[in-house]
């Protein structure tokens, strides 16, 4: 039985292409249980509109003539809260503002279809309906005005500065110029995995730590390009070093390494010290990287050593890896559901039985400094 328009999920495409409003309108218009409200070219018109009828998901382009897509999805952001799917290019400028789309509060992405309309519908469609029903259940959350600032501001006098306003450009010298206590191998790893609103989260956590905090591997579900350019936006921001995860990187204190886009991450041992080995594969629960993938590894290699926390995010990723860590004798932590903007994966881990304890989002960075100690 078809969904009644009263319960129906009510979508809003905001997009200066007249193509891509119609090729997207009807891609989402032939699934029962959407509604595709009328279309806008500008956030102007929408504002307009979204006052008779306020959409339950918003996709929405970034590049368009009167307000660009950021500076309308942090004003919907701070006056109501809405998910939003940024419409997206595969390329590096592309990837470089869906990142700050992404910052700003948007819960997912779609690439935006190009002129083979036929090619997007047959390729594509299942994935763009896949994606609003899912953003649907997201419970999308805006940094405050001045957290970004403060964060970076935080890690700035962190690094223990000259004084200079170059803040920075000086940031990644003073990471790498590490004390020789902090370049000794850890037997402790930390490892994360997060999807939908996991950007926002990571930088919550990652610039809450400071500079002598356990090694840190992580799956934040991204294609390619997006890990490589978040993991630099996170190095300038945070005290610690963040950076695109490459094949035999070591794990140390003070560093953060993302598995790339495209490809899965495994923690292995080599002698007294913990590296990533990164390898292509099948996705694994639709995803590549996969934070299973990962965690698995973490329970073989690291066992009680250990401290698994899954993050906010869409399905079961990362639930059985989880419970094998658990098994392992790993400490297991998951965000709990009042500050994730999708309960998910958290959900699945608990059910299983992979779970020691739920905390809030702010408490992540306390309990990683206190497993270091």
């Amino acid at each position: 039985m078809s969904p009644t328009p009263a319960n129906k999920i009510k979508v809003m495409i905001i997009d200066d292409s007249a193509v891509v409003r119609q090729v997207m309108s009807l891609v989402l218009s032939k699934d029962a249980q959407l509604q595709v409200l009328p279309a806008a070219a500008d956030p102007i018109i929408a504002q307009e509109k979204m006052a008779q009828e306020w959409p339950d998901v918003i996709v929405l382009d970034v590049e368009m003539p009167r307000m660009d897509g950021i500076t309308f999805l942090k004003k919907i952001m701070h006056e109501r809260p809405t998910p939003v799917v940024i419409c997206s290019t595969l390329t590096e400028r592309g990837a470089e503002t869906t990142m700050q789309a992404l910052s700003a509060g948007a819960v997912a992405y779609v690439t935006k279809p190009k002129l083979g309309l036929k090619d997007f519908i047959s390729e594509s469609g299942a994935e763009l309906i896949r994606t609003v029903k899912q953003a649907a259940q997201a419970k999308p959350r805006a940094l405050p005005a001045n957290a970004a600032s403060n964060l970076a501001h935080g890690a700035a006098s962190t690094h223990g500065g000259n004084g200079s306003s170059n803040g920075s450009s000086s940031a990644t010298p003073q990471k790498m110029a590490l004390p020789t206590s902090m370049a000794q191998t850890t037997d402790k790893v930390v490892a994360i995995g997060t999807s939908t609103g996991g950007t926002q989260a990571l930088e919550l956590v990652l610039c809450a730590l400071p500079r002598v905090t356990p090694g840190i591997v992580i799956v934040q579900h991204m294609p390619e390009k997006f890990t490589a350019l978040f993991a630099e936006r996170l190095n300038k921001l945070c005290a610690i070093e963040v950076r695109e995860a490459q094949n035999g990187d070591r794990v140390l204190p003070g560093r953060a390494l993302i598995a790339p886009g495209g490809l899965h991450m495994r923690l292995t041992r080599s002698g007294a010290f913990y590296q990533v080995n990164i390898v292509d594969g099948p996705p694994v629960n639709r995803h590549k990287p996969s934070v299973d993938v990962l965690f698995k590894s973490v329970a073989q290699v690291a066992g009680r050593n250990a401290l698994g926390i899954i993050m906010t995010g869409m399905g079961d990723d990362g639930a059985r890896g989880m419970r094998e860590m658990h098994d392992a004798g790993a400490a297991t932590l998951a965000q709990d559901e009042a500050s994730c903007v999708v309960f998910g994966m958290p959900k699945e881990a608990i059910k299983l039985g992979a779970v020691d304890r739920e905390i809030a989002l702010d408490q992540i960075a306390t309990e990683i400094e206190r497993y270091g100690k």
